[in-house]
């Protein structure tokens, strides 16, 4: 692993109301691997993951990104963070239905202030890469679960993100649409050098990381090589 890591979470603690979900957790994210959170439902790995990028604060501990203390930041700050260093795949895409797929894919692009054909040229060559381009006039309600995650998989890398967080970007899929999905995923992450950071409650999916840090009680009880 590079000596300097992307992402740290160090100590991180994060209660809703009376109910704790991380306590004490810490880890190290570096440039260009694909991580796995592991562990049962309820864990903190997906609170985890939403700290890590700034969708939440913690209430103790420090979140870094490229040693910029995430919890430093104001909300501008942090948004203009997640616009342009991280993507996101959510276990149900989320993609806009009003758009096409094209136009989602395109969307993070367009927010940035790219022209509509530079942007558009662009999504439409992730489309072909994640092996979706059939869908690419098409609305998200007309394509299947698997080609609708594909391209929520492209959205999240047209700004070729330092870091890609992924919260269970194959829970709603069967097994053979998420590996291939997950296949893509990897490959096209490590083609463009972005970390993937990755929450799974399956082993075959937590396969396909270059490490697995497993979660229980709100706090990482083990970390080994996952191939």
């Amino acid at each position: 692993m590079p000596s300097s890591p992307l992402l740290v979470a160090d100590d991180v603690s994060k209660s809703f109301g009376l109910t704790r979900a991380l306590h004490g957790a810490s880890l190290q994210v570096h440039p260009g691997e694909v991580l796995a959170l592991t562990g049962p439902s309820g864990s903190g790995k997906s609170t985890l993951l939403h700290c890590l990028s700034g969708i939440l604060a913690p209430d103790s501990g420090r979140v870094s990104f490229e040693g910029r203390d995430l919890t430093s930041l104001n909300d501008r700050e942090r948004s203009a963070l997640r616009r342009d260093a991280f993507g996101f795949v959510f276990q149900f895409g989320q993609l806009v239905p009003e758009l096409t797929c094209l136009e989602n894919v395109a969307l993070p692009l367009r927010l940035a202030g790219v022209r509509r054909t530079r942007a558009e040229r662009r999504a439409a060559e992730l489309l072909v890469q994640l092996e979706v381009v059939e869908v690419a006039g098409k609305r998200p309600g007309q394509a299947s679960g698997g080609q609708a995650q594909r391209v929520a998989v492209a959205r999240a890398l047209i700004t070729s993100p330092r870091v890609i967080f992924a919260d269970e970007p194959t829970g709603a899929l069967d097994s053979r649409n998420g590996e291939h999905v997950m296949r893509l995923l990897v490959a096209a992450a490590k083609e463009q050098g972005s970390a993937v950071v990755l929450v799974t409650h399956e082993p075959p999916i937590a396969s396909y990381a270059d490490r697995e840090v497993t979660f229980r009680d709100g706090a990482a009880v083990s970390a080994a090589v996952a191939r």
